[in-house]
């Protein structure tokens, strides 16, 4: 006996045998088993997902001799000829090799003659949006108001070139892709009763080929026994596909979590001997980081269709959110400029160096240091290699950013003292502004709106950080000791932690309760939790040790403030500096005159408070 490929050899003959396409499948047991069958019935989605199967299986439930239910009986002449393709009552016709309407007018002869055999005539119209407009138009009427004893199964994978009249005489129903989870059980069954060995992970592969479709799955599989000599492994199936090796992949991810160059450039020697597709490569990476931002963000809605699920875990564990942004936003950039690249591994190699080089310079997850002392060790090696000078500069753009912050109403101004210092020395921004000045801690009524005092410090023009030190510098007051700390000195000290990305945000909505113990106890803003986990807990509770350089744990609890948090108390100084430009221009007499002069007209929504 000739073999029997497994797309047709494990077709379902009964709808309790169907993978998937619940929706549809309770819809027509109920009609069956009710007696509520519609005339004609239209079903529509991709290839292989079940359309002309369910149509064959209807035609047995409605022409079993057992009587019209939804388990034909399947042992019956009606049920074999069927399932065997030739019952003569079910007329099958391939809509594109019989387009004309000629063809069509042809078929509709004999509607109105009784059927032969069966108990009803069954006339199943597959890919029917190739039939021309005048084959439509000659079906119409027919459609609609056909003999009681014929029924109409359509079938298409474009049903938007179906005119609309055509759809609203058909009940519609659409076929859904087949997820891989299900395409990897059903191919686990029907390796286990063909006694072939498989690896998991090669049948997820060949589920994630198949985009949605069984039967291209169980083509694939077939496929794959025969290039793997009768077993179904990975390395047989990624050959056979030409799959991207994901391996590598993770190598590139795992290389730029560790900043090491030396093993980026490896996995991609590695990734290039496969001759791979680079452009497939770039949408490997993508959907890797993609997959990881999601296990960062909501750790819940992690992706485990891919079978990788705790190696996805490990990388964003090592790896920040803002890097996982940055790295995809590369990608992307990267994946559009390589067809206009003349060498497509140059253009993918520049791809994932440029994440390398733009890696942010943020506290790792892990709290091994902090951006202080990286930005020292960055400083001392920019007098060594000037190569390290490109670090520097990030340091002057980050403390730029930390002059421009709307916390200025919680500080006060530098030394001259450390201006000069900062002017004849190259020394690193971060280590400056990690050096407090010696300060009395505030009392809590000053600490509510401390008065400011700004020290202009020129530079000398041949200090590296000249255009940085010409600008007005603003110290920050030493933060008290935790034991003394309450809320509203941590709203007004809120900026003198080294706080960045969504641990920032957390710890701007939280309210301080106490700190005895050695614990620091934290209310979060029920309406603000949606980001917070343990990862980001830790982080909190690292800045707190690198700061006060004493361990503290952390403790945090999600429920209503009774108090000012950090952000609310930012946003009112915000309000009342903005309150107060209005009313200091309002109030000027030059101002004044022009508006009675010119008759102009004050907007008071353009008007931005310095600093």
């Amino acid at each position: 006996m000739s073999y029997q490929v497994l797309a047709r050899k494990w077709r379902p003959k009964l709808f309790r045998e169907m993978v998937g396409q619940e929706h549809v499948l309770k819809a027509l047991i109920n009609a069956l088993d009710n007696d509520r069958l519609h005339h004609a019935y239209l079903f529509t989605g991709t290839r292989g997902v079940g359309k002309t199967t369910i149509a064959r299986i209807l035609a047995k439930c409605i022409n079993c001799e057992q009587g019209v239910s939804s388990e034909p009986c399947g042992v019956c002449s009606s049920c074999r000829e069927i399932a065997e393709g030739r019952f003569i009552d079910l007329i099958e016709v391939d809509a594109a090799s019989r387009t004309k309407v000629e063809d069509t007018r042809e078929l509709l002869e004999n509607v109105q003659y009784s059927p032969t055999r069966g108990r009803y005539k069954v006339y199943l119209i597959d890919e029917v949006h190739m039939l021309s407009n005048h084959s439509f138009n000659a079906l119409l009427k027919t459609l609609e108001e056909p003999p009681p004893h014929v029924k109409f199964l359509l079938a298409t994978t474009d049903p938007q070139k179906l005119p609309p009249t055509i759809l609203s005489r058909c009940l519609q129903f659409h076929l859904k892709n087949m997820p891989p989870e299900r395409i990897v059980s059903h191919l686990k069954h029907v390796l286990q009763e063909e006694l072939i060995s498989n690896e998991e992970q090669a049948l997820w592969l060949l589920a994630r080929a198949a985009q949605g479709s069984m039967r291209d799955a169980l083509s694939l599989t077939d496929q794959a026994i025969a290039y793997g000599s009768g077993k179904v492994n990975e390395v047989d199936v990624q050959a056979m596909l030409g799959a991207v090796d994901r391996g590598a992949v993770y190598q590139m991810v795992e290389a730029l979590a560790a900043s090491d160059g030396a093993a980026l450039m490896q996995a991609i020697q590695h990734a290039s001997q496969l001759s791979p597709d680079y452009a497939g490569l770039i949408d490997e990476l993508l959907s890797i980081l993609h997959r990881i931002a999601v296990a960062q963000t909501v750790p819940v809605a992690t992706d485990e269709s891919y079978g990788d699920a705790e190696k996805i875990r490990a990388l964003a564990a090592s790896l920040t959110a803002e890097d996982v942004q940055l790295f995809y936003q590369f990608g992307l950039q990267g994946r559009r400029d390589l067809p206009l690249a003349a060498d497509p591994r140059g253009a993918f190699e520049m791809t994932l160096l440029r994440m390398l080089a733009f890696q942010p310079l943020v506290e790792p997850p892990t709290g091994q240091g902090n951006r202080l002392q990286r930005s020292n060790e960055n400083s001392a090696a920019a007098q060594e290699n000037p190569a390290a000078k490109k670090s520097e500069r990030h340091d002057v753009v980050a403390l730029r950013r930390e002059l421009d912050s709307p916390h200025s109403a919680a500080s006060v101004a530098h030394s001259s003292q450390l201006a000069n210092q900062m002017a004849s020395q190259p020394v690193s921004v971060h280590s400056v502004s990690a050096q407090p000045v010696s300060a009395p801690v505030a009392q809590p009524a000053q600490l509510k709106t401390p008065s400011l005092k700004i020290v202009e410090t020129a530079a000398p023009q041949s200090a590296p950080l000249a255009a940085v030190v010409t600008e007005p510098i603003i110290q920050r007051v030493e933060l008290p000791h935790p034991a003394v700390m309450n809320n509203e000195r941590w709203c007004a000290h809120f900026s003198d932690f080294a706080f960045a990305g969504v641990a920032s945000a957390i710890a701007a909505n939280c309210q301080w309760l106490q700190a005895r113990d050695g614990v620091i106890q934290l209310l979060l803003d029920q309406h603000q939790a949606t980001l917070f986990n343990d990862q980001q807990r830790e982080r909190m509770a690292q800045c707190f040790i690198d700061h006060w350089g004493e361990h503290w744990s952390l403790e945090i609890a999600v429920g209503a403030v009774t108090c000012e948090t950090p952000a609310k108390y930012r946003e009112r100084c915000q309000v009342e500096r903005l309150q107060q430009a209005q009313q200091a221009i309002a109030d000027d007499p030059n101002i004044k005159a022009l508006i009675d002069i010119f008759d102009a007209k004050l907007e008071p929504n353009s008007i931005v408070p310095n600093g």
